[in-house]
């Protein structure tokens, strides 16, 4: 995953990291109903799609016309710790430059050559130690209010030492930063200017998916330059534990684009343009942007008190899958699946348990994992939350008051997905009273030996088994019990180096 600030040197690095990027490629799809239409014969339970009298295209020029004064470039200055080499972290534990830094000529880390020299340096130059070294980078932003306040991305100004607002008019301001937020990537900042032009702000709860959008924004520093596309999804949660459930658009947007406005087909403002998928580091057709609603509701708190507070429950989440789903007794593989819960945290206290499972949260479904830690997120510490839970095959409503999420962030766990058929596969011991203390548990067993489904699910010699389907794993007997009650794949709770996480295991 990229971000969209831009500095060249910035765009080498996303560069290479595009490249540890997985993935498969899609195929051209085309189902039988759409080419027995293509052919004139269109099925009785297809509906037409009947276009609506007078509709048209919006017009993306009197948007752009309208809006594109509200539409600012960022630019930014800031300093980072360097090596002569160009390692941040190269000095050796008593604080010198090690062996491999050379010192490299005075040049601007952004000059096209610079990435040249502070990998391969000048042969027999003398070492240099660590110094600060300038850093540029540029975004996008738009104007809120007459006198001056700006919406952008936390990671356009992050570690900036100055900030300078351009307007579509040339003229230029020094912006204040009044704050930021990382964990939804929202920042404010503030210019010293009266009655300038801004956008509206629009709301993402009619916005459908395949409705045209339109970015404005800076790739690459090409100021207010203009694309458009569709919305491709909506509430989608990203694997980087982010508190945001972005709006996916085909719009093309690219490095420098971070902080832009997207706009719906009225001219308001639904999203700010934060983050694409790409393996090259420009745009491939996926792009994300943060819904205006929580941008809003960000600005608020950063106005009035200059910075943002999440709430907190307290539990470390993973996806149901469908082996989790038969393990469960689930109708379908939805929900947040709780692998630990925090020890006097809000879920702690609301009785929530290893192996629950969270359908909702005040009604509002929990489909992927990520849903939960996106709602919490936006939510008040001190805010309740009704939970409806999934419990040993049963449906169990508990009720949770909302800690702080600057006390201890709630993290998501992972899993491998299961593979292989067969028995369990697993060799068990009791734990000693010595590994209970170092693993931090009060019963458990040891899994010496793992092999067949086990193995393959990725369970490791040394992991602890807690618990099988839910059922505490307290003894060999009752392991024998639970897996004699099981269907074609279990849920083993484990303990592996301080975390729990639960493992589907498929047995045939």
């Amino acid at each position: 995953m990229n971000t969209l600030s831009f500095s060249p040197r910035r765009l080498i690095l996303a560069l290479v990291a595009a490249g540890a990027l997985g993935g498969t490629g899609a195929g051209l799809v085309m189902n039988h109903q759409a080419h027995a239409s293509a052919l004139g014969a269109v099925p009785a339970a297809q509906t037409p799609i009947v276009a609506t009298p007078g509709a048209t295209l919006p017009s993306f020029a009197q948007i752009t016309a309208q809006n594109g004064p509200a539409v600012v470039n960022i630019s930014v200055t800031g300093t980072s710790r360097a090596s002569a080499g160009g390692s941040d972290d190269g000095d050796d534990e008593e604080g010198q430059p090690t062996a491999h830094q050379r010192q490299m000529p005075q040049m601007d880390p952004n000059d096209p050559f610079y990435e040249f020299f502070r990998q391969f340096g000048i042969p027999g130059a003398a070492m240099q130690a660590p110094r600060n070294v300038p850093t540029h980078g540029q975004g996008s932003g738009f104007i809120i209010s007459p006198d001056g306040l700006v919406l952008t991305n936390a990671h356009v100004v992050k570690g900036a030492s100055e900030v300078i607002v351009k307007l579509t008019d040339r003229r230029e301001f020094r912006a204040k930063v009044l704050g930021s937020d990382p964990k939804t990537d929202v920042a404010v900042l503030k210019i010293g200017a009266k009655d300038l032009p801004t956008v509206r702000l629009g709301s993402t709860r009619d916005l459908q998916v395949g409705e045209w959008v339109l970015a404005i924004g800076s790739p690459f520093g090409f100021e207010n330059s203009v694309t458009a596309g569709v919305v491709s999804a909506k509430g989608r949660s990203l694997p980087d534990d982010s508190l945001v459930p972005f709006i996916q658009t085909d719009v093309a947007v690219n490095p420098g684009n971070s902080g832009g406005p997207l706009f719906n087909a009225r001219g308001e403002v639904v999203g700010i343009n934060s983050q694409i998928y790409s393996r090259s580091g420009g745009y491939q057709g996926v792009s994300f942007s943060i819904p205006i609603e929580l941008a809003a509701k960000i600005k608020d708190q950063i106005v009035a008190t200059g910075k943002v507070r999440h709430a907190q429950l307290g539990v470390a989440v993973q996806e149901v899958n469908q082996a989790f789903a038969e393990s469960f007794q689930l109708d379908k593989p939805e929900g947040a699946l709780v692998a630990s819960v925090s020890k006097g945290s809000p879920a702690d206290k609301a009785g929530l348990e290893p192996g629950d499972v969270i359908r909702q949260v005040d009604g509002q479904p929990i489909v992927a994992s990520g849903d939960l830690p996106a709602w919490v997120g936006q939510a008040q510490p001190g805010q309740q939350a009704r939970l409806s839970v999934w419990r040993h095959g049963k449906p169990v409503e508990l009720t949770a008051t909302l800690g702080d999420a600057s006390d201890k962030a709630a993290k998501q766990a992972s899993s491998e997905d299961a593979v292989g058929k067969g028995q369990l596969g697993l060799s068990l011991r009791q734990l000693d009273p010595q590994e209970r203390r170092e693993a931090g548990v009060t019963e458990g067993l040891v899994i010496e030996q793992a092999r067949g489904p086990a193995a393959a699910a990725g369970v490791q010699p040394g992991d602890v088994l807690l618990a099988i389907n839910g059922v505490p794993a307290k003894d060999i007997t009752q392991v024998r019990a639970a897996m004699a009650k099981a269907g074609k794949s279990v849920a083993l709770l484990i303990e592996r180096n301080g975390d729990k996480i639960f493992v589907p295991v498929r047995l045939g």
